[in-house]
């Protein structure tokens, strides 16, 4: 195999990233920027309330729109999370997972509607997607940190790259699955492309979406403890802090808060995908 050249895709690889930190750091940094200060906003905000204070408005949502159920457990676990001390850590991550989610939907939802509508569009994507998925996580830390620079940013670019393909997967699944009897109806009726998507398919593959915004926002959490070797602080903080002191106990604190988190947001994205059907 010595008498075959090695293919210089390393190489390769590094003069892109160089050549684009080099021609659109502006452009990064800028982004990075306004990202940050729009996150230190958001937390300060979510901190600026006493925690009992939050808790009880959160879960007079919760009791609200998701059942008494999920209210009753979403209140015991935030309640254990702050008697952890965890407080100020689970608030930092709650904001960057769902900036992530946030990101990830906004623009994931828009592509995954393409990619049903347009068959080329979509067999160009669906191998995107693949790599997206089977690449390593800690593979896309690489790029982030010469783009953005160490801290929450990167782990919010890192996290949505991430987390994106459950979103645009299952929006192009659901809006595919929609009966084809029913476009037939829609047709006849004179419907036009923006009613029978509107009107129509986006409604019937809502929990099909619903779905995949469950999946994005579990892959966003799945990335905590990753992201927070560039810097991202919060309960992934805590759990590589703890790994590097050999400090058990509070690694697994800082783990089971993001526990009762990942259980919280799934259950009141199932309820509402339940609701949709």
């Amino acid at each position: 195999m010595d008498s075959i050249p090695k293919f210089p895709l390393g190489e390769m690889i590094e003069k892109f990233i160089d050549f684009t930190t080099e021609h659109f750091s502006g452009f990064t940094r800028a982004v990075s920027d306004i990202t940050e200060t729009a996150l230190e906003h958001l937390i300060d905000g979510m901190l600026f309330f006493h925690p009992v204070v939050f808790i009880a408005v959160v879960c007079g949502l919760l009791f609200r729109f998701s059942g008494r159920r999920i209210a009753i457990g979403s209140a015991a676990g935030l309640l254990f999370i702050l008697n952890l001390g965890l407080w100020d850590a689970t608030i930092s991550t709650l904001a960057l997972v769902l900036s992530a989610t946030f990101v990830s939907v906004l623009a994931g939802v828009p592509l995954g509607i393409a990619a049903a509508l347009y068959s080329p569009f979509k067999r160009v994507l669906m191998p995107l997607l693949d790599f997206m998925q089977t690449m390593p996580a800690f593979v896309y830390l690489i790029p982030a940190i010469p783009f953005f620079g160490l801290g929450p940013v990167s782990a919010i670019f890192t996290t949505v790259v991430f987390a994106m393909p459950p979103a645009i997967r299952l929006t192009c699944l659901g809006i595919s699955q929609v009966p084809a009897e029913l476009i037939e109806a829609a047709d006849a009726f004179g419907s036009t492309k923006k009613q029978k998507l509107f009107k129509l398919q986006l409604p019937l593959a809502m929990p099909t979406i619903m779905a995949g915004v469950n999946q994005t926002i579990m892959l966003a959490l799945s990335m905590v403890v990753i992201a927070s070797m560039i810097g991202a602080g919060g309960l992934g903080g805590e759990v590589w802090r703890a790994i590097q002191r050999l400090w058990m106990g509070r690694g697994f604190e800082a783990g089971i808060a993001v526990v009762i988190i990942a259980m919280i947001l799934d259950r009141v994205t199932q309820n509402t995908a339940a609701k949709k059907r």
